[in-house]
């Protein structure tokens, strides 16, 4: 058990795929975070999502920008997780304990319009081929990273 609840909160962009978000909330449960915005036709799979659908609340929005707008009016540090010229390797990146982290689309990723509403990025390393990870997976090693900079809670 957390010795405090996590202040993390992740908002997702419209998703191509119900595994890809029901994975997302998975891991959310392991990671002791119990809010997800989930953007668009969001559905979860509970086969896949398990018991973190006990814990987690998921929130559908229509769109993300409006989502990151209200997450930084109320003081979270918008975190997108893209690759972009100005992105910060995950391995080094020191996240507020407040953060909100945006996860963009399997294919378009983060888009301009959601980009004008973060504060800083962070992109994973990748040593071959594809040049990006799957967004499940890339977002599972953010939370993880999240996590151990925020063992206790």
């Amino acid at each position: 058990m957390l010795a405090r609840e996590r202040e993390l909160v992740l908002a997702c962009a419209p998703l191509r795929t119900r595994a890809n978000l029901s994975s997302i909330v998975r891991t959310a449960g392991c990671c002791g975070i119990t809010r997800v915005i989930a953007c668009g036709n969001a559905k979860v799979d509970p086969d896949v999502a398990r018991d973190s659908l006990e814990q987690v609340g998921i929130e559908v929005r229509r769109t993300l920008p409006p989502v990151l707008r209200d997450l930084r009016s109320a003081g979270y540090r918008v975190v997108g997780l893209e690759q972009t010229t100005n992105s910060r390797s995950l391995h080094s990146y020191p996240f507020p304990r407040k953060t909100a982290l945006a996860v963009g689309n399997e294919r378009l990723g983060l888009t301009e319009e959601e980009l004008k509403f973060v504060d800083d990025c962070v992109e994973i390393p990748v040593w071959g081929m594809p040049h990006s990870y799957n967004v499940a997976t890339a977002t599972a090693m953010a939370l993880y990273e999240y996590c151990k900079q925020y063992p206790e809670g």
